[in-house]
């Protein structure tokens, strides 16, 4: 439409009627003269506002569940951290009182034997110069840690020092196969040398071969001269099978050992010998076994009937 006087006029007009159709519509209030024409072009134009709706709507939710579904992820996210962290804290809390628990058994070992230990946790396992049974600890000649020092931890014989560096040191660990160890029997004087076999049950040659031994016997370290690398007393295992004699002049025991070389945590370098043999003092009480209930069953006899009491006089 071209700018011109007319077009300018009837503007004016337009707008003028507008206002006075607002003004009468207002006064009118629900008898307002225009109502008629409102409801009339409700009914035209409802159902596209509806389908105008029903198409924009969709978007809109969409857009709104995106931006809601955001929001949810991110806290769940935060939820999930959140849980990460606690399971995190209470998994060490749960480690930490299970360090807690063996150090304290390990404190109890070394107050048994009197043996002078240095604390280490166990940071690797096997060594860089092969594929021996050895891990690394913590220790090491800063520490007073020195070759040939034997190691323990709650449950008795972990194996010895065999390398030390300034800050760590290696231990060769008893099931090794270079591993060998002089053992006594409990409560006897029966020797013998104990050497590793990896994950099968210790090799025990007994000195005397008609030693009279049985399964469930246990066994202690003899100790070395100068109390290196072997301090005596320190539980070894229990008799799990004995070979026949065969008149041989050594005995083969199998022993399992005390300590599960799989689960090594927290250890004790004996940094200082004992001044008497423990003996066994150190070892564990035995398991007390558990008594077998007995049934008695008593039988009485039953009186005679009368009828057979009669016939038999």
């Amino acid at each position: 439409m071209r700018d011109t006087r007319e077009s300018r006029l009837l503007l004016v007009l337009l707008i003028t009627t507008a206002f006075a159709l607002i003004t009468v519509d207002i006064r009118g209030g629900e008898d307002s003269p225009v109502d008629g024409a409102r409801q009339a072009a409700a009914t035209v134009f409802g159902p596209i506002e509806n389908g105008v709706s029903g198409a924009v709507d969709p978007i809109g939710n969409a857009v709104a569940a995106v931006r809601d579904s955001g929001d949810r992820h991110d806290r769940l996210a935060a939820l999930e951290r959140e849980n990460t962290a606690l399971k995190a804290e209470l998994g060490s809390d749960d480690r930490n009182r299970s360090r807690t628990k063996q150090l304290d058994k390990m404190l109890k070992v070394a107050g048994q034997g009197q043996y002078g230990i240095k604390g280490a946790q166990v940071i690797a396992i096997g060594a860089a110069q092969g594929f021996s049974w050895t891990i690394t600890i913590d220790v090491g000649a800063n520490d007073g840690i020195e070759r040939d020092m034997t190691v323990l931890n709650s449950d008795g014989l972990v194996g010895r020092v065999t390398t030390v560096g300034p800050h760590t040191a290696t231990v060769l660990l008893a099931n090794d196969p270079d591993f060998t160890v002089g053992t006594r029997m409990e409560a006897g004087d029966e020797l013998g040398f104990a050497s590793g076999q990896g994950d099968r049950p210790l090799r025990v040659e007994l000195l005397n071969g008609k030693a009279e031994i049985k399964k469930g016997d246990r066994l202690v370290t003899f100790g070395s001269q100068a109390d290196k690398p072997f301090v005596p007393g320190v539980p070894v295992g229990t008799v799990s099978r004995v070979d026949p004699s065969g008149g041989d002049l050594t005995r083969t025991l199998y022993v399992t050992p005390f300590v599960n070389f799989t689960k090594i945590d927290i250890v004790g370098v004996v940094v200082q010998a004992p001044k008497k043999d423990p003996r066994d003092t150190v070892l564990p009480e035995k398991p007390k076994p558990t008594p077998t209930p007995t049934v008695t069953v008593t039988v009485t006899p039953s009186a005679p009937a009368d009828g057979q009491y009669q016939q038999e006089q």
